[in-house]
């Protein structure tokens, strides 16, 4: 039973991810900065918890003249409940801590690391959202532009320079991530040599700590890129992601294409088992342009609809959408099935 609890280093560790995650509610955790000929000072959009602060008025007025939509707190759902989530990630440290279970460390490492795995890939979504979703009808429409700020780093948008980078308590929470992984490190090696003498004990425990992680860290599809990705068939720059599909293998590998007649050239020199795992996705011919599953999408065929490489077929999530482009691009409505036979 003894060599299940932890070591008091370790439970003052986790006291002190407790404390961290406490201030991360009351600083920020993330700082975006806009320079610019006409504001040598600068513009910042600093992101609290539970909230945007800083010149948005401003930024907003700018995002106007482009077709971006306004940035407003009441807009995001994760101000609402980030703060709940970081006190539940102080709670769970504290409790951890306290009761001093290695398990439970092994556990809330593993569940931290997945949360902030998963607010990266939300912060990105979010903006590549607002830079790319433009109304066509702005004042200032540049052809081919997108205004998605750099997650991390620096990007030039037209006279604009933008640095993207942690504030206080996105360091904070980087530095908690690190306590963690360090505690769960060490006692994970602490159990390895106390049960040298039974190497299956080892072996488990290893297994499900891995399982766990990968659980968390499952590939899913990606926004084609226009101008930037190119297709992994015939390798031709994506110039209209309307017509684009992607293979996402069981091993998180993303293979993208521009047309499905790609797509299907591509599966059809493939090894027979090489992509039968695998999970096929179509982007969304209307709205978002978002990624459907294969078998949740419904295509249309028709030759009006010139596709980049001459598939000529389109995606769609419903059928409603569907039959608003087949009005005026008469074709015919399949499946995936039926186009790809193996």
């Amino acid at each position: 039973m003894k060599q299940n609890k932890i070591t008091g280093r370790s439970k003052v560790l986790l006291i002190l991810s407790a404390v961290l995650m406490v201030i991360v509610i009351f600083v920020p955790l993330w700082k975006i900065d806009l320079v610019a000929p006409q504001y040598p000072e600068g513009l910042g959009l600093i992101i609290f918890p539970n909230g945007l602060h800083g010149n948005v008025d401003i930024i907003n007025g700018l995002n106007h003249y482009i077709g971006m939509k306004h940035l407003h707190t009441e807009d995001f759902i994760e101000f609402t409940i980030l703060p709940y989530i970081i006190g539940f990630f102080a709670l769970l440290f504290l409790v951890v801590g306290l009761l001093g279970y290695k398990k439970g460390v092994y556990f809330a490492t593993i569940l931290f690391i997945c949360f902030g795995i998963i607010s990266m890939i939300d912060f990105w979504r979010w903006e590549y959202n607002y830079g790319h979703n433009l109304d066509p009808n702005a004042a200032i429409v540049v052809p081919g532009m997108a205004y998605q700020p750099p997650l991390i780093g620096f990007k030039q948008l037209l006279n604009f320079s933008a640095w993207s980078f942690p504030a206080l308590g996105g360091w904070l929470f980087v530095t908690t991530g690190l306590i963690m992984l360090f505690t769960a490190v060490t006692e994970w090696r602490r159990s390895k040599k106390a049960t040298k003498a039974n190497p299956s004990v080892v072996a488990a425990s290893a297994l499900v700590f891995i399982s766990l992680f990968s659980s968390c860290n499952a590939a899913g599809p990606v926004p084609l890129r226009v101008g930037k990705d190119a297709c992994d068939f015939c390798k031709m720059t994506v110039s209209d992601a309307r017509f684009g599909a992607e293979i996402v293998t069981s091993k998180g590998k993303i293979y993208k294409f521009d047309d499905t007649h790609c797509l299907l050239a591509f599966l059809k020199e493939a090894k027979e088992q090489e992509y039968k795992n695998s999970k096929i996705y179509f982007v969304n011919f209307s709205g978002d342009h978002s990624m459907i599953l294969s078998d949740k999408a419904v295509l249309l065929k028709s030759d009006q609809l010139r596709s980049p490489m001459g598939g000529n077929i389109a995606a769609f999530d419903n059928r409603d959408s569907l039959g608003k482009v087949q009005a005026m691009s008469a074709g015919d409505v399949v499946l995936w099935n039926d186009v790809y036979v193996q």
